[in-house]
């Protein structure tokens, strides 16, 4: 944890940009019936059937100090989706960056083998290189703030049912344009002083 709210107190430097990868899954939903739209002296009327159609993952990769993030969604979240999303942030967001620290979870895919088991050996060295990764610990996925921005992309954009992948990644990528353009950036407060207070009884106690 410390680790972490130490990268986050660095300022920004684009040769070593500070990124946040998080993933989390979407139903699609369709409604089985219409939405009866609302009508003076009457709320909209949303029927309780509905039609799954399955999950689709959604990765978030941001950039706080930048205000910059990319969004893309998958059929799935295997290894090998995990390393093509990395490969992106890698070429797209940074091509020019010298060293990418990324905080994210330790989920079992998120491993150097992911690399090796999607790209060719040179290819899977030279991903590996670009990047710091740094892991938050088990429990701690609060400090990651990636999932900041997923809570956000839910809440301003797919807090509804929506039934296609399609539907999904047209809303996402108009989310991601206009949070990108407005800058929109996280202010993240919590130190490694708060940290030895309020989470005082998760550290050792020592007696002399």
């Amino acid at each position: 944890m410390e680790r972490v709210l130490d990268i986050y107190k660095k300022p920004y430097d684009k040769d070593f940009p500070v990124v946040c990868m998080d993933e989390s899954p979407k139903q699609l939903i369709e409604e089985g019936k219409p939405t009866l739209p609302i009508k003076p002296g009457q709320d909209t009327r949303i029927d309780y059937e509905y039609v799954r159609h399955g999950v689709v993952n959604i990765f978030m990769a941001n950039e706080p100090l930048k205000g910059r993030r990319m969004v893309e969604v998958t059929e799935y979240k295997t290894k090998k989706d995990w390393a093509k999303f990395i490969k992106r942030i890698a070429d797209e967001m940074f091509p020019d960056a010298k060293r990418i620290t990324l905080v994210m979870d330790n989920l079992n895919t998120h491993t150097a083998a992911a690399f090796y088991e999607t790209f060719e050996p040179l290819e899977a060295k030279r991903l590996w290189d670009r990047f710091e990764f740094v892991y938050t610990p088990k429990h701690g996925s609060w400090l990651n703030m990636a999932e900041i921005e997923l809570h956000v992309l839910n809440g301003q954009c797919l807090n509804r049912h929506i039934p296609t992948m399609d539907k999904v990644t047209e809303e996402a990528n108009a989310w991601q344009e206009h949070r990108n353009n407005a800058n929109s950036k996280i202010n993240w407060q919590f130190t490694n002083a708060d940290a030895r207070i309020k989470l005082k009884r998760l550290y050792p106690s020592l007696q002399n």
